[in-house]
């Protein structure tokens, strides 16, 4: 339910700001509006209000919406209201009434990351974990424990904006100029090298293909909470016991034990734990559930954590009004341009297809979002509303962008599309648009059945 209402507020929001870019714009062009519908098919509320000649309307199928103007092409229009008509408007008009609904999208992305930047984001300090060998950040001689301070000139105060970053400079396929600061209190400028990455790194984490991970604290082997009825309780095992070893291996930390239980579905473990300083023998059967296409092992415990350590990694991003207006527009033009070189490379084939994403995954990351707290599910709006106004302004027929080259070529030529290019781009549009959208649903259902 959270999910699913979380995808509802989302689209509802979104398509509301953008069609109301249409409406706001047509009305100061003096066009006359007949309906505001959020969603598509069957009405399901409508209303007009005292004054208004606009009909306000919600409709089944919320994946979008629409602003239906008095127009020609669409239906008979009377004498006396020819003025009032989308068609009659001059070119610039009708060009200024298209390309609002995405600036609209647009400048509630900028409100929104103004509004986060403002209150703070709270993030993880991008400081390095481990570098694995052979990989681009070893080569670069990166080391853990190593905050990275900036790329390219860019601040990078916690690690989303170390991806943002390192993402737009693998799409341009230019190296990384990192400034890292040392434990020593010493910046160093390091050259790492992400021309390596290949299509099919983009698709999951690339920064792990990049040899860069967080920093992450060693968390002991100490039951800190044991779930009622689950296989610790059964087995005796109490909060605060520390795991010694399990069939003789000695556990040093809570991942290695966490990598012994999940191997070992229905299998016996002896355990050797340490209660109050003295040392026990438990015998540990972990429950067997499946996972993906396996079967893990599972004992309904979790651990002692140091909280202090974990909240030392943290960080919250604040900045004064003036500047975080600042920031939320630079954030707001680095995204928009970013997801652009991404559609450009998926063209070209140099990004998989697969980043490609429909209604599902956006509605299983509006839950995600939500239930992390308002300020990521606010983040999560500002990234689709970014994505919503560059998709609407590509040149693809039946999208706004679409409208756009129309009415360009019209300023240029002194005269409009002719009708017959004007129906076959609309059928084009729509088949490109259907081929897309069956793709991009392909994807979602192969990341919730197949992953």
């Amino acid at each position: 339910m959270t999910t699913l209402l979380a995808f509802i507020v989302a689209i509802v929001v979104l398509v509301a700001f953008h069609e109301y870019g249409h409406y706001w714009v047509a009305r100061r062009c003096g066009v006359k509006v007949l309906r505001f519908s959020i969603g598509f098919g069957k009405v399901l509320y409508s209303r007009k209000f005292s004054g208004s000649e606009t009909e306000w309307v919600i409709s089944a199928i919320p994946l979008g919406g629409y602003v239906k103007m008095l127009d020609e092409r669409e239906g008979e229009v009377q004498p006396e209201e020819l003025h009032l008509a989308f068609n009659r408007q001059p070119v610039l008009k009708r060009m200024a009434i298209v390309v609002a609904g995405p600036l609209a999208n647009l400048l509630l992305a900028i409100v929104l990351y103004w509004g986060l930047f403002v209150n703070g984001v709270p993030g993880l300090k991008p400081i390095l974990g481990n570098v694995a060998p052979d990989t681009p950040a070893a080569q670069a001689q990166l080391r853990a424990g190593q905050t990275i301070i900036s790329i390219n000139g860019v601040q990078t105060p916690s690690w989303q904006e170390v991806r943002w970053v390192l993402l737009d400079a693998v799409l341009q396929g230019d190296k990384a100029e990192l400034a890292v600061l040392g434990e020593s209190g010493a910046t160093r400028m390091q050259d790492l090298v992400v021309t390596s990455l290949t299509a099919a790194d983009l698709d999951g984490d690339f920064l792990s293909k990049l040899g860069l991970q967080p920093y992450r604290p060693v968390v002991k082997p100490v039951i800190g909470k044991i779930i009622d009825g689950g296989e610790a309780q059964k087995a005796g095992m109490l909060e605060g016991d520390r795991v010694i070893s399990a069939n003789g291996k000695p556990v040093g930390d809570w991942a290695e034990w966490v990598d012994i239980v999940r191997s070992h579905p229905d299998q016996s473990l002896h355990l050797e734990i340490e209660r109050q300083g003295h040392v026990q023998e438990l015998g540990l059967i972990p429950e067997s559930v499946k996972e993906g296409s396996q079967l893990i092992g599972r004992i309904g415990a979790a651990p002692q954590i140091e909280q202090k350590e974990f909240d030392a990694l943290m960080t919250v991003v604040r900045y004064s009004p003036g500047k975080a207006l600042f920031e939320s527009l630079s954030k707001t033009w680095e995204t928009a341009a970013v997801s652009l070189k991404m559609m450009g490379k998926m063209i070209i084939g140099q990004a998989s297809l697969k980043n490609l994403s429909g209604p599902v995954t956006i509605a299983d990351y509006a839950g995600q979002s939500a239930q992390m707290g308002l300020g990521a599910y606010i983040s999560f709006l500002a990234l689709i509303s970014i994505s919503l106004g560059v998709l609407n302004l590509l040149p693809v027929p039946l999208l706004d962008g679409g409208h756009l080259l129309y009415y360009t070529v019209e300023l240029i030529k002194g005269s409009p599309v002719p009708e017959a290019l004007w129906e076959f781009g609309q059928k084009a549009g729509m088949a490109l648009l259907l081929t897309l959208m069956a793709l991009a649903l392909f994807n979602d259902f192969s990341r919730l059945f197949l992953n």
